[in-house]
């Protein structure tokens, strides 16, 4: 007997509004049922778990023990400028000068998550 994954759930102040960012990130859309106000909203990815997001009256105070990580389809730095434009605060920069490395971005609400290279990025350096 094992256990499946269900979701990650991010605790957040706007279940909404941050899930809406995240559907921008992923591209992937809102639960049908979801709309603004709503205390849990889900971000339906197209496989494994879905992001869902509960509205708690705490905010956070500390560093993430747990984070997301993206590999993006495009270039990791079209992918940071884009996600930067949809919100996201810059955090720190651990990209070494061959190529390697990630991205710490925070989303609107200063939980931390990962850009890492891309597939193409990955590539490009091993030829």
């Amino acid at each position: 007997m094992v256990s499946v994954l269900q979701n990650v759930a991010v605790d957040c102040a706007d279940a909404y509004e941050l899930a809406r960012f995240w559907s921008g990130v992923t591209g992937r859309p809102l639960h049908p049922e979801d709309g603004p106000g709503s205390p849990q909203t889900q971000v339906m990815l197209a496989e494994g778990p879905v992001l869902h997001f509960n509205q708690v009256p705490e905010s956070k105070t500390v560093k993430n023990r747990i984070h997301l990580c993206l590999r993006p389809e495009t270039s990791q730095d079209e992918e940071v400028d884009r996600l930067l434009g949809l919100g996201a605060a810059f955090v720190a920069d651990h990209r070494n000068p061959d190529g390697s490395g990630w991205v710490i971005l925070a989303d609107p609400e200063g939980n931390e998550f990962c850009v890492l290279r891309s597939e193409s990025d990955r590539a490009a350096a091993h030829s």
